[in-house]
């Protein structure tokens, strides 16, 4: 009788057996978040660049599972506070309006991990839905952020801080969707996980 290794739940768990590789994918995912925000376009009608954060963020999620998808960006959002400048467009710390993004990241990184824990990366379908749902968080936290911090009412807030993304995710969400459940099944390939 042999006893077979538990199979992994998302992809960092292929590589992730001792607390040091935890540690270093934790603080990649944190720094792959930090390179994706300095791909940004800014728009001149909203305080919120173009950036390719949000990608990132779920991706991390989606990979790392809940919580070190959580301990990742809670050290992107703390190190950005601190003073690394690696949020959207080179910036840190806390007053900018769009911050609440950067908070709806931790929430949605552990939620977008929890549901890929049980399964979610591994077809396109399911891994566009998780991506929405991702997107959702984000836009939730980010939104209401961005509507206090400018005082303005909802149809503006959505208008300068959901609206003008909508497309952009779409193709973020599709190449996600291609994404994971790519690399799953070229582990498969390779022999290592069943």
């Amino acid at each position: 009788m042999t006893i077979a290794a538990p199979q992994p739940r998302v992809l960092a768990d292929v590589v992730a057996q001792t607390w040091v590789r935890n540690l270093v994918l934790v603080a990649g995912g944190a720094a792959f978040v930090g390179l994706a925000a300095q791909i940004a376009i800014p728009l001149p009608f909203t305080p919120v660049p173009l950036t390719l954060q949000t990608f990132a963020v779920l991706l991390t999620g989606a990979a790392l599972g809940s919580l070190r998808g959580v301990l990742s960006m809670t050290l992107y959002a703390v190190a950005g506070i601190v003073g690394v400048p690696w949020f959207a467009e080179g910036s840190s710390g806390f007053s900018a309006p769009s911050f609440g993004y950067i908070l709806g990241f931790i929430l949605a990184a552990f939620i977008v991990g929890r549901i890929a824990e049980h399964g979610a990366t591994r077809s396109v379908p399911r891994t566009a839905g998780l991506m929405v749902v991702g997107n959702l968080v984000i836009y939730a936290v980010g939104v209401t952020w961005l509507k206090v911090a400018i005082d303005v009412d909802w149809a503006t807030a959505i208008a300068l801080g959901l609206t003008p993304f909508l497309v952009g995710d779409a193709i973020k969400i599709a190449s996600a969707a291609g994404l994971l459940p790519l690399t799953w099944t070229g582990l498969r390939k390779a022999g290592l996980i069943r």
